[in-house]
């Protein structure tokens, strides 16, 4: 990308650790930490923000005000469920009579917590131990109308069983979502959570994991539709060798809001986390927001964890707001580090492809395609893959004629 800002930092220079020094201990957590935040399953600890705070700052606050409630329509979702055989076990259960909702960590927002008090019905989906499954468990959520509505679901991933759940986003909706990972030790589970709604879809939804000892989390998020999308992952350690991956791809056109948050909380030591997130932006008004945050505390030595996030920048009109953080509380780490950048269209890159023949317009979508390509091969979901590939060329295939640089 050319005209990138970019920043990429080591734990070395954030923190002054390395691999094997002597432990070091921030003076103090920098201000809005996440770290610090409040987090509770009580309404009244968790006040209807005024929209100058860290975590909303970004946001069109405006929009998701009504999810600051925890008010909802049974009918304004509904839930359709296909399992690839019957070892999966679903369940339709009333959330707070059942003690196994909660156990992935308490809401760290607004909209968290009043979804987690939303939703009068929930559902558990169950991975039994030692199976393994190759093909997913498809889950759609549908929007029935623009009425409120909440989903709250846990997915819970018994020791040294393997999966994949694919949770696919369609329809119009208001919709306030809680998604728990409960991933037991030995354990490898992939989740794929797609937001291919309609244009006027709000939507919020926190995703909470806790991750056991030697177990495995890959977590995929892609934002395509919606009018206002705000994802908030967080994942969390239970145990020593444990490993997260998180991926996630989208792409806002003229007017769209795709936000995510994340925060990844090491506090067990030999665990490992990645994180690769990609966007691109076109269209006036198009706005995307990453936020990463990693916490490695005191008692989690030989950490190793990276986050990255790139942006592709489009059109004029269009922003990206990237911002990863990284806290360190001890030296004796792998490793840590984070990069972000945000540029507009790669001139260079374009001028070499139609200097060999290739018309302009075919040239713009092979850059973006190779943008997003390394990351879409790390899916693992081939159906999942497939779709991507098809729904970037059907954004390309809009307008392009206020390309920057074009």
């Amino acid at each position: 990308m050319s005209d990138a800002f970019t920043t990429d930092h080591s734990a070395a220079q954030l923190a002054g650790a390395h691999s094997h020094g002597p432990a070091v201990k921030n003076a103090a957590k920098p201000v809005g930490s996440r770290a610090e935040r409040v987090t509770s399953f009580d309404l009244a600890d968790i006040p209807i923000p005024t929209g100058r705070e860290e975590e909303w700052r970004f946001t069109p606050f405006h929009k998701f005000e009504p999810l600051f409630n925890p008010i909802a329509n049974p009918a304004a979702v509904e839930i359709l469920i296909e399992k690839p055989n019957d070892d999966w076990v679903v369940e339709n259960v009333t959330p707070a009579a059942d003690p196994r909702f909660g156990r992935a960590g308490k809401p760290g927002d607004r909209a968290a917590v009043a979804g987690w008090h939303a939703a009068d019905t929930g559902i558990v989906i169950t991975l039994p131990a030692d199976t393994d499954i190759i093909e997913p468990l498809k889950m759609r959520v549908v929007g029935q109308s623009t009425d409120q509505g909440a989903v709250k679901l846990l997915i819970q991933a018994e020791p040294k069983s393997r999966g994949v759940v694919v949770i696919d986003h369609t329809g119009s909706a208001l919709c306030n979502e809680t998604i728990e990972l409960v991933v037991a030790d030995g354990a490898h589970l992939t989740v794929v959570a797609l937001q291919d709604w309609d244009n006027d879809a709000i939507h919020a939804s926190s995703h909470r994991a806790v991750v056991g000892t030697d177990a495995t989390l890959k977590h995929i998020v892609v934002s395509l539709g919606g009018d206002a999308v705000r994802i908030t992952p967080d994942a969390a350690f239970t145990g020593a060798g444990g490993s997260v991956e998180m991926l996630g791809l989208y792409f806002a056109d003229a007017g769209q809001h795709l936000e995510h948050r994340l925060f990844v909380d090491h506090g067990q030591p030999n665990c490992t986390s990645r994180v690769t997130y990609k966007g691109a932006l076109q269209g006036e008004g198009a706005h995307t927001v990453w936020v990463g945050d990693v916490l490695i505390q005191a008692n989690a030595t030989d950490t190793d964890t990276y986050e990255m996030n790139r942006n592709l920048v489009l059109t004029k009109g269009a922003r990206a707001d990237s911002v990863p953080n990284l806290e360190i509380e001890t030296g004796e780490i792998v490793g840590a580090g984070h990069a972000s950048a945000t540029g507009r269209f790669d001139d260079e890159q374009l001028f070499y492809l139609m200097a060999r023949g290739i018309p302009e317009k075919e040239a713009r979508r092979l850059v973006v395609r190779g943008f997003f390509a390394e990351l879409i091969g790390q899916i693992g979901v081939p159906e999942v893959e497939q779709r991507l590939l098809a729904s970037i060329e059907g954004e390309l295939a809009t307008s392009m004629s206020e390309q920057i640089g074009g």
